[in-house]
């Protein structure tokens, strides 16, 4: 008998049925101890599935890529909605991002095994978004509390905080439960702009050049492979969430990091690596923000905007193949507008 259905659990259920009944609303029986004591029993019996194996492709000689072909978190997908990257060093296996769960975690785990005997020695979390980095639980569960997960101090700031939280509870909703058991596991080590982590054969160089998708992107250089971890701040094929971010902000990041780095092969959160993904992103977030900028100067409003951003052929050229885009444009156009009016103003 697992505990779910221990005598205890289930007469709690019947009780629940009882007060259900009552037509309690979700508040009022959110405010019941017996009812709160009941929802961390089922958030520790219960997981989700497993992930599924995605075998991992290597990208260079040390850099090896569990790709996520979806865009979006789904039922479907399970919350694999963006790319694995792990590093193999003389030192050990160093984690880009550890996922969007538990399971995704365990699964990568899994996949890093098939590669190397070596045992992964850290994890970066390049910012805040859940889908990047709840699969620290996994990587803690397995190799330890003391595994040193890096991050910029505000991103740990976030996932310690409500922002933590608040995307264990979204890729639930999003996935309808298939990553129930995954736990909030924050960074607990924090690196700067410039900082180099050694790995004996291996450098890591990181990167933050202030905001563009949100507040703290890091970027990861693997020096000797002449490959850079991007994160969020550019994506293949997939509209970039710009809550949080600044299209002033992101075309200042590409330029710094372009100067700093030199060629690279440019790897997203989101999509496949190529040598032109800052330039073609780039291109596709100017005709955004550029047709904005000049209806702010024209005084014209952001619905002539909109209809400008949508002629821009840097825009029009990748709206019918691009993920998420009709369902995004209009919310990222009125950001583009009201940032171009406090550039303008």
């Amino acid at each position: 008998m697992s505990p779910i259905d221990s005598p205890a659990v289930s007469n709690r259920r019947q009780w629940l049925r009882h007060v259900g009944g009552l037509g309690l609303g979700a508040a009022a029986l959110a405010a019941v101890p017996e009812v709160r004591l009941f929802a961390q029993q089922v958030q520790e019996f219960i997981a989700g599935p497993p992930m599924p194996d995605i075998a991992p492709q290597q990208l260079s000689q040390r850099v090896w890529l569990i790709y996520a072909k979806d865009g979006f978190p789904t039922e479907a997908n399970q919350g694999m909605m963006a790319n694995v990257t792990f590093v193999v060093t003389k030192k050990g296996v160093v984690v880009l991002d550890s996922g969007g769960s538990l399971q995704i975690g365990q699964m990568a785990i899994r996949m890093i095994k098939k590669v190397t005997s070596l045992p992964v020695v850290a994890v970066l979390n390049s910012h805040y978004h859940g889908d990047h980095w709840l699969g620290n639980h996994a990587f803690v569960e397995a190799y330890g509390k003391d595994l040193p997960i890096y991050a910029l101090a505000h991103t740990r700031e976030q996932i310690a905080g409500a922002e933590g939280s608040l995307w264990r509870s979204l890729m639930e909703r999003w996935t309808n439960q298939a990553t129930l058991g995954t736990q909030v596991v924050a960074p607990n080590r924090t690196v700067e702009h410039g900082q180099v982590l050694d790995f004996g054969d291996t450098q890591i160089r990181l990167h933050h050049y202030g905001r563009a998708h949100t507040p703290s992107d890091l970027c990861v250089e693997v020096v000797q492979d002449k490959l850079t971890y991007v994160g969020d701040i550019a994506m293949d094929n997939r509209i970039a969430n710009m809550d949080d971010g600044s299209y002033v902000g992101t075309f200042k990041y590409y330029e710094a990091l372009q100067k700093a780095t030199g060629d690279q092969l440019w790897l997203p959160g989101h999509g496949v690596a190529s040598r032109d993904l800052l330039r073609r992103y780039g291109d596709f977030m100017a005709g955004i923000y550029e047709p904005c900028l000049k209806a702010v100067k024209d005084a014209a409003p952001v619905e002539a905007a909109r209809a400008a951003v949508l002629a821009d052929p840097r825009v029009a050229s990748r709206a019918k193949t691009m993920q998420g885009f009709d369902s995004n444009i209009g919310k990222y156009v009125s950001l583009a507008y009201l940032e171009a009016e406090k550039e303008a103003f």
